[in-house]
């Protein structure tokens, strides 16, 4: 798989609190070096001149109304048009192409100079969509470059509700998958051993609970058979008792959904379970010595060594 990260390094379990090492803007300068001397494929990185890719996701219909104050409407009518309507603003930035975007939702036409910041070096700025349920995914099969499952997305939800849905939106666009990426941002509990390790499945048990409470992730937890763990965990949320939560999470459905061990194993865990349905992976560790530095180097080759021709017949829909 492609390997990718977030800073600061070691940030690896999504929502998760904050990371042990806070991000220091002076360092991201040497960080950088450092995953490009261990040969990582991405960086989330600011500043990047274009460098770089855009995710984009819809949040849930709670925290839009409840939590934004703002009213809801189904998500992927507009996402479908915004994708388009960035792209139109990029063109006129980049080529002077004159804005024009009419549709239901955005109707663009104004670009003055004072707000037109000129060409970019990397002009051809992917676009990826983040997605549970089938008709995102249908979206990012019709208008996207890469699709970003949630990470309560098992492989085998990927593999058999999610990629089926991104090739009929393809079809549907008359567009071809050859390029597509699945990029991963896991569930991980790791730790350099196992006494630290216990706080981080702690951790991870208390998201899954969460993650399982919120109505839109349903679909994820109904592939499993896991419809009534939702149902009572999302009665427990809104009565906002959090700390009773995680003790519905029991070991077999923790493990489903995280990917639990030690830092000499974990690499390889992780190509074992999504080596065959995603091209990039989100991962790294903590770096604070010289040991750290040597390990991330080699979780990093043994990541990377699992390849992307498992997970592009798998987007493609070939049979092994």
């Amino acid at each position: 798989m492609l390997l990718e990260t977030l800073l600061p390094l070691g940030k690896v379990d999504p929502g998760l609190r904050a990371p042990e090492m806070p991000l220091d803007l002076h360092s991201i300068a040497a960080d950088a070096r450092l995953l490009e001397e261990i040969g990582y494929d991405g960086l989330v990185e600011k500043l990047s001149r274009g460098r770089f890719t855009l995710g984009l996701g819809t949040q849930v219909k709670a925290h839009i109304e409840r939590r934004f104050g703002m009213p809801w409407t189904p998500a992927a009518p507009w996402m479908r048009e915004y994708v388009s309507a960035v792209r139109a603003v990029w063109d006129c930035w980049q080529n002077g192409t004159p804005l024009d975007v009419r549709g239901p939702h955005y109707n663009i036409n104004l670009m003055v100079p004072l707000f037109n910041p000129g060409p970019i070096e990397h002009p051809d700025i992917p676009i990826h969509i983040a997605a549970v349920n089938l008709v995102m995914c249908q979206v990012a099969g019709e208008v996207a470059e890469g699709l970003r499952p949630h990470p309560v997305c098992t492989p085998s939800y990927i593999e058999k509700v999610m990629l089926p849905a991104v090739r009929a939106g393809a079809v549907k666009a008359g567009r071809s998958l050859d390029r597509v990426r699945v990029c991963m941002k896991p569930l991980v509990a790791t730790a350099a051993n196992e006494a630290e390790l216990v706080p981080k499945v702690r951790d991870a048990r208390a998201r899954i609970a969460f993650y399982a409470s919120t109505p839109q992730y349903r679909a994820a937890f109904d592939h499993l058979g896991l419809g009534d763990l939702a149902d009572r965990l999302k009665l427990l949320s809104r009565a906002q008792r959090w700390e009773e939560m995680p003790q519905h999470i029991n070991d077999d459905v923790l493990h489903t959904f995280v990917t639990i061990a030690t830092y000499d194993p974990i690499g390889r865990k992780l190509c074992d379970r999504y080596g065959g349905v995603v091209t990039n992976c989100e991962f790294s560790i903590a770096v604070k010595n010289d040991a750290d530095r040597e390990r991330l180097r080699q979780l990093a080759s043994d990541i990377q060594s699992e390849g992307v021709a498992r997970a592009r017949r798998t987007i493609l829909g070939i049979a092994a």
